[in-house]
């Protein structure tokens, strides 16, 4: 199974049309803001951090260089060929290793697990945006990649961000300029419910071992000056024993 060709060339789409700055994509807030903050929470709950680390719809792979300074044999993956030509084109230093990877392709994430082995993976905001036939394949992706022993830190948008995007999109003057070109690829944030999240986990085979809640902290701000939040859930989940 593969993801469908229209979501494909929605995210293609959007990362050709993208700036190669840092900052110039809604969600690509400094790691400080975003990474740092959830390995506050994912570090002292893997069991074995010498395992690759895999961050799962890498984008321009931002936080993925946060990753490779802080772990060895960092991956960064993406449906888009786009973002993995920007995420290589950003990574002059070599932090970390990218490659396309069709999350909802069983037999290319297998190839992958086979590869590196059990890995460590880190998936931020990428189910709440998929299309619903590709969701429960992308969270079976995170169980393989995982394998017996490794860990994933899954932190997604929370049902009270729709309103919050919805109120965005609907303002009189239109959507703010880093949240338009989302809509206008035809990309859907905030899909996912919190429940319909924890029963695709489960049905992946996946256990919440700790949660919490944290903002998302985006890189666009309302006139007032105030940067713009999303309520976001985390989890650290592993195989169901």
């Amino acid at each position: 199974m593969s993801v469908t060709q229209r979501y494909k060339d929605a995210w293609d789409g959007f990362w050709r049309a993208a700036p190669d700055e840092q900052g110039a994509v809604f969600w690509d807030a400094e790691p400080a803001l975003t990474a740092a903050r959830h390995l506050a929470h994912f570090a002292a709950r893997i069991d074995d951090p010498d395992l690759p680390m895999v961050d799962l719809g890498c984008g321009n792979g931002t936080q993925t260089r946060y990753l490779g300074s802080r772990f060895t044999n960092v991956t960064g993956v993406d449906l888009s060929p786009a973002a993995v030509e920007h995420a290589r084109s950003q990574t002059p230093y070599g932090e970390a290793e990218f490659e396309q990877l069709d999350a909802a392709d069983d037999k290319a994430v297998l190839a992958l697990h086979d590869r590196l082995g059990d890995a460590n993976v880190y998936v931020r905001g990428v189910l709440h945006q998929c299309e619903p036939a590709d969701r429960r394949p992308v969270a079976d992706a995170v169980a393989t990649l995982l394998g017996d022993t490794g860990r994933a830190f899954v932190v997604e948008l929370a049902e009270g961000a729709k309103p919050v995007l919805m109120g965005l999109a609907q303002s009189p003057d239109g959507p703010p300029p880093k949240l338009r070109p989302v809509f206008a690829h035809g990309i859907a944030p905030g899909e996912v419910s919190d429940r319909a999240l924890d029963e695709l986990l489960a049905d992946a085979g996946l256990t919440v071992l700790t949660e919490g809640q944290l903002p998302l902290l985006t890189t666009e701000y309302t006139p007032e000056g105030r940067r713009i939040e999303l309520p976001s859930r985390w989890m650290v989940v592993g195989r169901a024993s």
